[in-house]
């Protein structure tokens, strides 16, 4: 009893507060906009496949042989991933981010200087991975479930959008610089954006909850208090069951985007037509980051995420299929990047909601890494398929079975832990 009456002050605060916490925390969303539209997820993931084609002409390199750059960054990511968690456990995260911009615009920048060596270009993707792990989910979402409790899924998938918002206006942009300066040119562009972009707005608005009492933030202490540390979440069935299923998702959602001018070619659509396209696969991601973050912060996140995530099963049958038009193709592109749009927000949802923020950062890169590993490995197999098949449809065909059998398994993950709610889900 006395617990309870204790907890109603706290309750009604949090009820009053829920709409300040937006008021207080809209610097911190906009600048993970920018830190995770201009880092590491997105600049590989929705430019190589522009790049790829030019690079075969220059080099004489397979598609098979580019898209290992994808598991290269992969493997890359499992090590800088955990480590970029715990220094933001130890340090805070705006150190790690700063820095980690800093260090990844001027990798990325290096790749304007490539020469005819498959080493070299792994080696630098390679690096462009380990120094740009800072800018990574694993770091600002940490900082947003700190800031926000009862709109956490609508701040988690404001943030994300940085990714959709890139993915619309980097192709176009990309096809303007290639094809005035070359494609050097392009990657020095794309290494410039988290220098002149991302890395000025952090360092002006992004920081951990201060000095203010602040509702949100009072609820994230409590909240930490009562997360897991490391050791208790390795030895949580849900926490192997996370790793475990996020590593099929992830394959069969990564593999097809950057092989998207591919498949669509394969199809019989022209370079406009797929110009016209390819870039609905950013505006579907914002779509699903905005609908997906609602959803979550009112309904259960694992019905959600088996829902979403397996909406590009049909995606992956047209595109599969025979010959496309204009319409089926949209179609295809916008169920597959709205499900893009949802993925990273459900696991960090998700991590915060059944593990706490003791040990948010390091728990939440683990999943990261497993998420990365399907996602490095997808696009190199889609590409090798292509390379041996002349023909995406098999890896498409695995992909439709494959994700909607792992996003159900999100369902056994049961309620959410009581000791980590602090409000009820429906207003």
């Amino acid at each position: 009893m006395d617990g309870t009456i204790a907890a109603m002050p706290a309750m009604h605060a949090q009820s009053a507060g829920k709409e300040g916490e937006f008021r207080r925390g809209w610097q911190i969303v906009l600048a993970s906009l920018f830190i995770f539209g201009c880092g590491l997820a997105a600049l590989p993931f929705y430019t190589i496949g522009v790049f790829t084609p030019h690079l075969v002409h220059e080099f004489g390199w397979s598609v098979g042989q580019i898209m290992t750059a994808m598991m290269i960054t992969t493997v890359s990511v499992t090590v800088g991933g955990p480590a970029a968690g715990l220094l933001c456990d130890r340090y805070g995260t705006r150190p790690v981010v700063l820095i980690s911009l800093v260090l990844f615009g001027l990798s990325y920048m290096s790749l304007a200087t490539l020469g005819n060596s498959l080493l070299r270009f792994y080696l630098t993707f390679a690096t462009i991975s380990l120094l740009g792990a800072g800018t990574l989910p694993i770091t600002f979402t940490r900082t947003i479930n700190r800031w926000f409790d009862r709109r956490r899924g609508l701040a988690l998938g404001l943030a994300m959008m940085g990714t959709g918002l890139f993915g619309i206006l980097c192709k176009p942009l990309l096809a303007w610089v290639i094809g005035d300066w070359g494609w050097r040119t392009g990657f020095a562009v794309l290494g410039a954006l988290p220098l002149a972009l991302a890395l000025p707005i952090a360092f002006v608005l992004f920081r951990e909850p201060g000095g203010e009492p602040a509702v949100a933030e009072k609820t994230a202490v409590a909240e930490e208090l009562a997360g897991m540390t490391w050791a208790e979440a390795v030895r949580s069935w849900r926490f192997w069951l996370m790793a475990t299923i996020l590593l099929p998702i992830s394959f069969a959602l990564a593999g097809t985007v950057p092989n998207l001018e591919g498949v669509l070619t394969d199809r019989g659509l022209t370079p406009a037509t797929i110009l016209s396209l390819t870039p609905l696969v950013g505006f579907a991601s914002i779509t699903g980051r905005l609908i997906g973050g609602w959803l979550l912060d009112r309904f259960w996140a694992p019905a959600v995420a088996f829902v979403l995530l397996s909406l590009p099963c049909l995606s992956f049958v047209i595109l599969g299929g025979g010959h496309l038009d204009h319409t089926s193709g949209a179609l295809a592109i916008l169920l597959l990047g709205f499900a893009l749009g949802i993925e990273y927000d459900v696991v960090a949802y998700i991590t915060a909601r059944y593990f706490g923020l003791k040990a948010y950062s390091s728990i939440y890169s683990v999943f990261y890494v497993c998420f990365s590993i399907g996602a490095g490995f997808g696009p190199m197999v889609f590409g090798m398929v292509r390379d041996r098949a002349h023909d995406f449809a098999p890896a498409l065909q695995l992909a439709t079975v494959l994700l909607p059998l792992s996003a159900a398994a999100f369902l056994l993950l049961g309620r959410y832990p009581v000791a980590f709610l602090h409000h009820p889900k429906k207003d």
